[in-house]
C-alpha cells in the first residue's frame, strides 16, 4: 500500500534544518507544516509562509496538533508567552501530501506522531525522523538569533540530544551532519526510496 511520508526534522538552531527543507524537501514535493507563533516576525519572514504570527488569544482558541510553551520555566506574569504550535487546520488542509515538520525537541515530534495515531491517520503516513547535528557551536549561532526575554536561557533548556529522543520514545532513522549539499540530497533520495 502506498503511504505518504511525514518527515520529522529535529535539531538545534543552526544545524541546517530550514536550509534542507527549502532547498531539498519542498522542491521534491514535501509540504512544510507551518507553525503558529507568538514571537515577533523577523524582517526576512513572511506571515503564512515562515510562520503564522499570532497573539496569545489565538493559542487559547485555536485547535493545535502540537503546543509548545518554550519559555514556561522562565515565564512570570506580565511576560510574553513564547508559544509555538502546528494548527490542526494546517495538517488537515494538506493530508495526502508528503509532509515535513521542523522542530528542535523530539518530545514535539512524539506529540505530532501521537496526534496522527489518535486520528488513525498514521495508516496513511510513513513516519521518518532525521536528526540534524553539527560540529559547530550552536549556541553561538543561537545568540545571533536571540530576540526575546530570556532567549538564550530558553534555548539552553530546549535541547535535542540522544537522551531527549529516548525519553520521547522517538527512534532516529537518519543522522545528518552536512558539510556540503550532498548529504542533504542523499537524505531526500533515501527517504523517498523507503516509501515507494
Amino acid at each position: 500500500m502506498y503511504k505518504n511520508i511525514l518527515l520529522f526534522c529535529n535539531g538545534l538552531s543552526g544545524t541546517g534544518k530550514t536550509t534542507f527543507i527549502n532547498t531539498y524537501a519542498i522542491p521534491n514535493g514535501f509540504h512544510n507544516l507551518i507553525s503558529a507563533t507568538t514571537r515577533a516576525r523577523r524582517a526576512e519572514e513572511t506571515d503564512g509562509v515562515s510562520y503564522y504570527f499570532r497573539d496569545e488569544k489565538y493559542f487559547a482558541t485555536e485547535k493545535f496538533a502540537t503546543y509548545l510553551f518554550v519559555n514556561r520555566d522562565f515565564w512570570k506574569p506580565g511576560d510574553a508567552k513564547w508559544l509555538y504550535g502546528v494548527p490542526e487546520f494546517e495538517i488537515k488542509n494538506h493530508i495526502g501530501q508528503d509532509l515535513i515538520y521542523d522542530v528542535i525537541q523530539p518530545r514535539y515530534t512524539r506529540e505530532l506522531m501521537d496526534w496522527f495515531i489518535a486520528r488513525n491517520l498514521h495508516n496513511q503516513y510513513d513516519f521518518r525522523v532525521a536528526y540534524f547535528t553539527t560540529e559547530l557551536d550552536n549556541f553561538e549561532i543561537a545568540q545571533q538569533r536571540a530576540v526575546m526575554k530570556n532567549d538564550m536561557a530558553v534555548r539552553r533548556t530546549n535541547t535535542c540530544t540522544m537522551d531527549d529522543f529516548a525519553a520521547s520514545r522517538v527512534n532516529i532513522d537518519y543522522i545528518t551532519m552536512p558539510r556540503d549539499d550532498k548529504p542533504n540530497m542523499d537524505l531526500i533520495k533515501l527517504v523517498k526510496s523507503r516509501t515507494r
